[in-house]
């Protein structure tokens, strides 16, 4: 552990939250003289007050013990970049543009990685007027949902949010172009065909 980068980071990321090492030392039962320690590289925080100094700043540990934040390249925007993550213990479900790590329920998420649709996970999508009504022959029962449908275009996401024991239907604005997701609980996200407006791409 390089106790001056960890100790740059800490000043960083105190005054990013506008708050002086006094404001920082009493948050955590220390001396202020030991805030100043760090700051300039003259010693580490112990590792009984990493969880409690993580949590004030708004890192994760590992991060402060690196020293380093290294952030993402900008995205700019570009919502097909984006990644699904879903939590089993308790459904939430997540989104990102970038490389990101997010936890749920204590534990760390794994991206879900999208498979092409397969006869169990097929949809039909009709043009209705100015939507796309969106029909799934999927089982909803409690163990075994169809949990999410998302519509993607380039610059943004359509969600919807099911639930078991109702039908697997719903309506989605038209957009130029752009992608369906469906997220099954029990088999994963599948990645459906792209859509063009007024027609019918999948049956």
């Amino acid at each position: 552990m390089d106790c001056n980068k960890v100790g740059g980071l800490i000043l960083s990321l105190r005054k990013e939250k506008n708050m002086t090492q006094k404001d920082l030392a009493e948050l955590m039962n220390i001396s202020d003289k030991t805030i100043s320690k760090w700051e300039r590289g003259l010693g580490c925080p112990d590792v009984s007050l990493l969880g409690e100094l993580s949590k004030i700043l708004g890192v994760h540990i590992e991060k402060l013990l690196s020293g380093e934040l290294n952030p993402n390249e900008q995205d700019r925007g570009n919502m097909n970049q984006i990644r699904f993550y879903a939590c089993q213990s308790c459904g939430n479900v997540m989104t990102s543009t970038g490389a990101t790590s997010i936890s749920c329920c204590g534990r760390l998420l794994k991206e879900l990685l999208p498979k092409p649709e397969n006869e169990e996970h097929k949809i039909t999508v009709d043009a209705i007027e100015d939507d796309y009504f969106i029909t799934i022959p999927h089982e909803m029962s409690r163990d075994h949902y169809i949990s999410f449908v998302a519509y993607i275009s380039y610059d943004r996401l359509l969600f919807m949010k099911l639930y078991p024991e109702q039908n697997a239907e719903l309506r989605f604005p038209q957009m130029h172009g752009g992608t369906l997701y469906t997220y099954c609980t029990r088999h994963g996200l599948w990645k459906h065909e792209k859509l063009k407006n007024g027609t019918r791409r999948i049956t």
